[in-house]
């Protein structure tokens, strides 16, 4: 045996190592410490709407019937809203137009459904307005001189004043939670430098005077300026829990929607397949399994058992990489991994019957393994690559029409392809190349047991 295939075959030992533990039901996730960094991840299957269930919200612009949506602002919150969808670690969630004014949204196993809608439909216009000498308490309904939507011009004041905006969240850099010396949650901004520049000479104009923070025409707090804030950073405090800091800060670092929302419907969805009928599905899948390789098995003997093997490995791996990337694994996704388990096995039987034919021709094994390979080779890749360009197509059609369900058909089977080529030519190829080591030229004359 070559000392490159020795090689091969102890990294794909460690690969199928790995891939067991990644794919294996218990597994407990990463919890390293390096230094001062900690690394907590969760290793598990996502499952979309349709295997958990979760819930479906139905948005649409709060605006006067009579008044016309432009398409250009109606894109604009959506792509806003799948952002912030995204934030509250929703996977594959589904965010799509319905008409020209309303927005559906699909969240998978959301677990805090009120706190996932006041995230969607809020506004998140942060303006930094200054009140002078009167302080405001949080909570309190204000008018700004800055543009508002229809929602909050038709909001009265309780004061009857318009306060001037210094600055608006055009501005923010960054916004993230942190936690005071008290441990009370604060939101850390920090502003660009246009923005800076502002900031710094207001505040340094108005010591002992009140700027307040102001959120969807709302003040979250009205802090006193102590002294001038040359650097362009500063804290958001006030009285709301770290899930409510999290929502705010989503609103904040993902841009205020050009157009306000409401929630017209909302409706939970439990898994649409149900229980039971996921149970099948997998009993389903591994009974299918079972019979392809019992088939290669009985068909192709020794080589069919090395196929089993690598075919073993490849459910794996692939397995291991929707845990990784992570994919969202719906009954359309499920379906494009089996499609990919057959891709693999095809690829197999070109290799084995290109090394039958070699064989019947009178080469020796060692050059009907080589030849076998070789001319498969072609066939395989052409193959392969007619379905990647298949997936390319139905994931442009699923992103560009909302279609999210083909969208996981296409990445499913596109993984799956890319990873059976791998077990199909490198893990099959060095475990035949392992058993010619070990059995030589004599197995050749056992010909039932290379299945000619």
């Amino acid at each position: 045996m070559k000392q490159r295939d020795v090689r091969l075959l102890v990294l794909i030992i460690i690969v199928a190592a790995f891939a067991a533990w990644v794919a294996w039901p218990g597994n407990p996730g990463i919890h390293l410490r390096i230094g001062e960094k900690r690394i907590d991840r969760e290793i598990k299957l996502h499952l979309g709407l349709d295997l958990q269930g979760g819930m479906q919200v139905l948005l649409e612009a709060d605006l006067p019937p009579d008044q016309p949506v432009e398409p250009e602002a109606m894109e604009a919150a959506r792509s806003i809203v799948e952002n912030r969808v995204n934030g509250l670690g929703v996977t594959e969630p589904i965010v799509q137009a319905v008409g020209s004014r309303r927005i559906l949204v699909e969240l998978p196993g959301v677990k805090d459904p009120e706190a996932a809608i006041a995230t969607l439909k809020e506004t998140g216009l942060l303006e930094f307005v200054d009140t002078g000498t009167e302080y405001l308490p949080p909570g309190t309904v204000v008018r700004t001189d800055f543009e508002t939507s229809a929602e909050a011009s038709q909001e009265i004041s309780p004061t009857g004043k318009i306060y001037h905006t210094v600055l608006t969240g055009r501005h923010l850099k960054s916004a993230r939670v942190e936690f005071d010396r008290s441990g009370l949650p604060v939101i850390a901004f920090e502003l660009d430098s246009e923005g800076a520049k502002v900031f710094a000479e207001h505040t340094a104009k108005n010591v002992d005077r009140f700027l307040a923070i102001v959120l969807d025409k709302k003040v979250i707090s009205c802090p006193r300026i102590k002294s001038a804030i040359p650097e362009g950073r500063g804290q958001i405090t006030g009285q709301f829990t770290v899930e409510e800091a999290k929502a705010m800060v989503l609103q904040l670092r993902y841009g205020a929607l050009p157009i306000p929302l409401k929630v017209i419907d909302t409706r939970a969805v439990g898994p649409t397949l149900g229980q039971d009928s996921v149970q099948k599905s997998i009993r389903a899948g591994t009974i299918g399994l079972l019979v392809v390789l019992l088939f290669m098995f009985v068909y192709y003997r020794l080589p069919g058992f090395l196929a089993d093997l690598a075919l073993l490995i490849y459910a794996m791996l692939t397995l291991a990489l929707f845990k990784l990337i992570p994919v969202t694994l719906t009954l359309p996704g499920i379906a494009g991994f089996l499609l990919s388990v057959g891709m693999a096995v095809d690829a197999n039987i070109l290799i084995f019957e290109r090394m039958r034919e070699e064989l019947r021709r009178g080469r020796t094994l060692q050059q009907a393994i080589a030849y076998g390979f070789r001319r498969a080779w072609s066939s395989i890749l052409d193959s392969n690559v007619s379905t990647w360009i298949t997936c390319l197509i139905l994931w442009f059609f699923g992103n560009s029409f909302g279609a999210s369900v083909v969208k996981g058909f296409a990445v499913t089977l596109a993984i799956g392809v890319f990873v059976s080529m791998f077990t199909a030519v490198t893990v099959t190829r060095t475990f035949v190349h392992a058993a010619f080591a070990i059995g030589g030229e004599k197995l050749r004359e056992r010909k039932w047991l290379l299945g000619i």
